[in-house]
């Protein structure tokens, strides 16, 4: 259990995203936030242990809004290193059909685990392969994220439009409706949690355009409505799933999503690249979110979000890392510098500075994902908390030490917190074996490959 009053003691720096800077640092108390503190201030009432932040830059921690934990175990794969989007898709499709229950648990369990070391706290997944003997897969996850003492927002996903029917993935990864829409109701029922603190919320997230049926997404719309929880999808990627979208349906993407009752505030969308005015409006209007997917959207080389446009328009932006199969990384510190990068190119470098990007990793993020607890260092928030220390070779010479983080290129968090408890110290994940891990991670990806 968390100390009961934790003071983290005059950091180097800290994000609260606002001009009160925090320089005396914060106060913990059973797992919330509950004092910061300003130059040679003291906490309020006696604390029970102090830890000197003087070397660290504190951030809130982390949050992905977009992955594929699945995929950790194809990264690298040479056949499909160099195509892009949908030529990828079918080159993999019938390899991550050979995936069990065994394989998955180490997959989510590495992408976890790299994101932590990444100061990521929170992590949504989009699962959307259910073949046979692997009907459990959320089950499967949620194991995953309580052994790694992370926070999660778990998709169902779900893929009804195969090949034959004229839909990109193989037959073998489809499922039948009403076997999609009694599992998402399962498992609303039994891991979603509500409220400040939650650990595991689930949502529903049929996968795309090109690999469900309408009547796929509006029932998932339906359900979402009637449970309360988030709707997520992929769209809005490539240029090929518009054109798959006007050729099949005879709408564009936002179109489409309208019309299958997806256009509101409970939305959140991956990659969202090739909107027009008239459709960033729609978003705006409608309250939608936008997850921003830089490193992979360069490396399918798919395009780049418009995400300026879409937060004037009153849309929200956040950050995920994507699949490791087409990042191929779950490192989000390193994501959040690669979209300050990537969106200079389009919008120039006074426009996209690092407290924009780091707070699109953090409090962007959270809104996403409907929460209001996490993603800030304020009063009242959850104590989630990623630490990086900037004494490196690749920060030597570096003087604002916020910057520095995305600029210099840090990689990995120093020490990790989740509602008060210490996940990463000195680097290194409490209770963890990660040379055991990836040993067993390794032979599975290659068992995985070889078929």
């Amino acid at each position: 259990m968390p100390a009961d009053r934790l003071w983290i003691k005059n950091p180097l720096a800290l994000f609260t995203a606002t001009e009160h800077q925090a320089p005396g640092g914060l106060v913990v108390e059973n797992g919330v936030i509950v004092e910061l503190l300003g130059k040679d201030q003291h906490p309020a009432r006696p604390v029970d242990s102090t830890f000197d932040a003087s070397a660290h830059v504190v951030l809130p921690g982390l949050i992905n809004t977009h992955h594929h934990f699945y995929q950790t175990l194809t990264r690298a794969w040479a056949p499909v290193v160099n195509q892009p989007l949908f030529p990828w898709l079918k080159t993999l499709y019938p390899v991550w059909a050979r995936l069990t229950p065994e394989k998955l648990a180490l997959a989510s369990k590495v992408a976890l685990a790299e994101l932590l070391l990444s100061g990521c706290t929170t992590a949504a997944d989009h699962h959307y392969l259910f073949p046979e003997g692997l009907e459990e897969a959320i089950d499967v996850q949620v194991q995953a994220v309580r052994e790694l003492g992370m926070r999660a927002m778990l998709s169902r996903g779900s893929m009804s439009l195969g090949e034959a029917d004229g839909g990109l993935p193989p037959q073998q990864t489809v499922q039948q409706a009403e076997v999609i829409l009694a599992d998402s109701e399962r498992l609303i029922a039994r891991y979603h949690e509500r409220g400040a603190d939650a650990r595991i919320q689930i949502a529903l997230a049929p996968c795309s355009p090109f690999s469900v049926t309408p009547e796929i997404m509006r029932a998932s719309a339906a359900l979402a409505e009637q449970h309360d929880v988030r709707l997520h999808t992929h769209l809005a990627e490539t240029l090929d799933e518009e054109s798959f979208c006007l050729q099949r349906f005879g709408l564009r993407t936002v179109d489409y999503l309208d019309s299958v009752g997806w256009l509101g505030p409970r939305t959140w969308l991956a990659h969202g690249i090739h909107f027009n005015d008239e459709e960033i409006a729609r978003l705006g209007d409608a309250g939608a979110g936008i997850c921003h997917c830089p490193s992979s959207n360069m490396r399918l080389a798919s395009g780049i979000c418009p995400t300026l446009e879409l937060e004037a328009a009153g849309a929200v932006i956040g950050l995920g890392v994507d699949g490791s199969a087409s990042n191929d990384a779950s490192n989000l510190i390193l994501e959040a510098r690669q979209a300050l990068y990537l969106q200079r190119l389009r919008y120039g470098a006074e426009r996209i500075t690092p407290e924009l990007a780091l707070g699109w990793a953090t409090h962007g993020s959270a809104r996403l994902l409907g929460r209001d607890d996490i993603g800030q260092l304020a009063v009242g928030k959850q104590a989630d908390l990623a630490m990086f220390t900037v004494d490196a070779l690749r920060f030597s010479g570096s003087h604002d030490p916020l910057s520095a983080l995305l600029l210099c290129g840090a990689d990995r968090a120093d020490r990790v917190m989740i509602g008060g408890q210490w996940r990463v110290v000195d680097g290194e994940i409490e209770g963890l074996d990660v040379r055991g891990l990836v040993a067993d991670h390794r032979q599975a990806a290659a068992h995985l490959i070889a078929g």
